[in-house]
């Protein structure tokens, strides 16, 4: 019976942890550079992201030394 209510304890622990894990390590790429003032070195392109929920536009530009990409807000 100790067997049974230690191994669920332990899936239990297991399930937080990727929880906290997830939310901590969770992929903010996209959001991290949005902005008004667009670096130097960036320049625009023909891509543009539409957000499905808020419908707010934003533009993509690049910077062809580095390869970053920067999103900036569009209205």
């Amino acid at each position: 019976m100790k067997f049974i209510i230690g191994y669920y304890i332990l899936e239990i622990i297991i399930v937080i942890l990727c929880i906290l894990l997830g939310y901590f390590i969770y992929d903010k790429r996209l959001h991290r550079n949005h902005g008004v003032k667009v670096p130097d070195g960036f320049q625009p392109t023909e891509e543009i992201n539409i957000d499905p929920v808020t419908g707010e536009k934003a533009r993509v530009y690049f910077n062809p030394d580095t390869g970053e990409r920067f999103y900036k807000k569009e209205k």
